[in-house]
């Protein structure tokens, strides 16, 4: 293996895009085979970048929400193709949008005072994995904004997904594509059925037999210490400032709730040893089953065609399909990477990949809020220099 080209393209990130800091670990066969650091960790920029930092995950939390529904799944708790409503009440009867647009931008989601009317079937749990349930990603909506206020920024997780129930749909359920807060649901969902809160859920059978410390919810003042420093890219100039708290947390809807979707913060250490658990048939270096290989199969395969196919693509991530909560690269030509590879990535550039054919990992992080580059051509070239690397 030879990862001069890897390195070299890491090194080069913060010369050439203003990047202050990355870290990228690989895994082969349980083994880690790269890993490198750049740039500093704090906003003085005197920190070096270490195995210590911590990061917010945000959608790559949506990894870890998807395995813990495929658990229960196993474990015959419920079903892909169970109504929600089964679980989650409150997601009856719900209003949908008469007209939506989802490529104007800023986007215009419905309200109350939208046109609607009411769904014409339901939404099941595969809809909401695959992000076809019709769901928006409007985190600003009046019913969100009520909760928290009655609740003083205190409502619980179900709470808040019953708030996320008020909102109308964009789309009828398992017509389109549209990402949204459909893996926030979820963890709604896991909450029900386990009858525990959804991080201690996540500990119990994802995080503590991971033998995984570092993931939470929450900053508190010893993950504070530990935070890597996050920017945001101005929209016209383009320009890394320091994020403000408002916009990191903008994801944190409540002092109380915990995000299935974007809500977890974590190390590069732990997140590749989850994401090695995925890629090695479904176990662990430490021996724990997370899931078969039977389940596991699952993650590899595009469950959405058609329009829903169209809207995924138009996102970018080109070659790939969407399965269940992951990418899945349908198209070789494209990447370096096998079929079925799948993963994902998060909105201050984490970047996920599961490969079970090889059994190859690579996560990857910075941290910096919305800057799209991250996703059309740092993560591909990544990608590819790393598969260079290693055959």
């Amino acid at each position: 293996m030879n990862f001069n080209k890897l390195e070299a393209f890491q090194d080069s990130l913060q010369e050439v895009y203003g990047i202050p800091a990355t870290d990228c670990k690989i895994t082969k066969d349980h083994q880690v085979v790269y890993r490198h650091m750049t740039g500093c960790c704090d906003y003085a920029g005197q920190v070096p970048a270490s195995d210590q930092d911590l990061y917010r995950l945000y959608s790559a939390t949506k990894v870890i929400t998807a395995t813990a529904v495929l658990q229960l799944m196993e474990r015959k708790k419920l079903d892909l193709y169970d109504d929600v409503r089964r679980f989650l009440p409150e997601f009856t009867n719900l209003k949908v949008a008469d007209r939506f647009e989802m490529d104007h931008f800023p986007i215009e989601w419905p309200n109350e005072n939208t046109k609607c009317h009411l769904m014409h079937g339901c939404i099941r749990i595969i809809d909401l994995l695959t992000m076809t349930a019709g769901l928006s990603y409007d985190t600003s909506s009046a019913p969100l904004a009520e909760i928290k206020k009655a609740s003083n920024d205190k409502a619980s997780t179900r709470e808040v997904i019953s708030a996320i129930a008020q909102m109308p749909l964009i789309y009828e359920p398992q017509t389109r594509w549209g990402y949204s807060l459909a893996h926030d649901v979820l963890a709604g969902v896991v909450e029900a059925v386990s009858d525990m809160p959804f991080s201690q859920y996540l500990h119990k059978y994802i995080f503590d037999p991971l033998e995984l410390k570092d993931f939470t919810f929450h900053v508190g003042p010893k993950e504070e210490q530990r935070l890597s420093a996050l920017y945001a890219a101005d929209f016209d100039t383009g320009r890394f400032s320091p994020a403000s708290q408002e916009m990191a947390s903008r994801f944190q809807l409540t002092q109380n709730y915990e995000s299935g979707g974007a809500g977890l913060i974590g190390s590069v250490d732990d997140y590749s040893v989850f994401l090695d658990a995925l890629c090695g048939g479904g176990k662990a270096a430490n021996g724990y089953r997370l899931l078969s290989p039977g389940t596991l199969s699952l993650l590899s395969t595009n469950y959405i065609t058609g329009k829903m196919l169209e809207d995924f693509q138009a996102t970018g991530k080109k070659g790939y399909g969407y399965g269940l909560g992951v990418r899945v690269l349908i198209d070789s030509s494209c990447s370096r990477s096998p079929l079925g590879e799948f993963g994902w990535d998060g909105a201050a550039g984490a970047f996920a990949l599961a490969d079970p054919v090889n059994h190859i990992s690579i996560f990857y992080v910075q941290h910096i809020l919305g800057f799209p580059k991250v996703y059309s051509e740092i993560h591909p070239k990544l990608r590819d220099l790393a598969y260079e690397g290693i055959f």
